[in-house]
């Protein structure tokens, strides 16, 4: 009997046990695709402060990564639209956002993060030179008249039914970007144009890029990409 209560005991105890968080006071990094009753707790307070106004469903989409990353540029920690121990330490805090963060002239900290993410996505095998061309493009969109006048809305552009970047339709636009892609990003940001008024690139191997070779103007490749105007 003695042996069969102490069996019951030791069952009782593995039974009742909470499961041990993180001395910082969260479960795991909750990133895009994620789902759980653990991403309802971000959304709940983020809807709180204004940031989500969505359903509170523990999935964290693109919905969730997008208030995530407003969150992070409003506090100065790091932007990755991932909610890692900064992030739920200072979403669950008490710490009060201070607005700001520009990086040059009109751009934030948030246009950085996105214009570092299609380069990773369009050039993240392609040297430094290239990726920062790439943002040299992305950057002349934003500032011609023919296209939108944000980079996430340069980047999210549709023409139809189709959007202008093929990561944005494969869903690897919301990878994370390399620390190089960021680097890019910021040069890009401040001036850096290798590739001059282009507005347009293709890789020929992947495309035959037709409408524009017969419409614009060659100006030059860097790796495998080439750039018109």
């Amino acid at each position: 009997m003695k042996k069969i209560a102490h069996i019951l005991l030791i069952m009782l105890i593995l039974v009742t046990v909470t499961v041990p968080v993180s001395a910082s006071g969260y479960s795991r990094t909750l990133q895009f695709r994620h789902r759980g009753d653990d991403v309802r707790k971000p959304q709940q307070t983020l809807n709180q402060k204004g940031y989500y106004n969505y359903n509170i469903d523990g999935i964290y989409g693109v919905i969730t990564e997008r208030a995530v990353i407003n969150f992070q540029i409003d506090h100065h920690i790091r932007i990755d639209g991932i909610a890692g121990p900064e992030t739920q330490r200072t979403l669950h805090g008490n710490s009060t956002p201070s607005r700001g963060g520009t990086i040059n002239r009109n751009y934030t900290d948030g246009d950085l993060y996105w214009l570092a993410r299609i380069i990773q996505a369009e050039a993240g095998g392609e040297s430094y030179q290239g990726k920062v061309a790439v943002g040299n493009v992305i950057l002349n969109r934003v500032n011609s008249k023919e296209f939108p006048n944000t980079i996430y809305n340069v980047i999210f552009e549709y023409y139809g039914s189709i959007p202008q970047f093929s990561p944005v339709a494969d869903g690897t636009i919301y990878n994370t970007p390399s620390q190089e892609s960021i680097n890019a990003a910021k040069e890009a940001i401040n001036g850096v144009r290798p590739v001059g008024n282009s507005t347009y690139f293709f890789n020929p191997s992947k495309a035959a890029g037709t409408w524009i070779v017969k419409n614009k103007t060659y100006v030059s490749r860097i790796g495998g990409h080439v750039f018109y105007q």
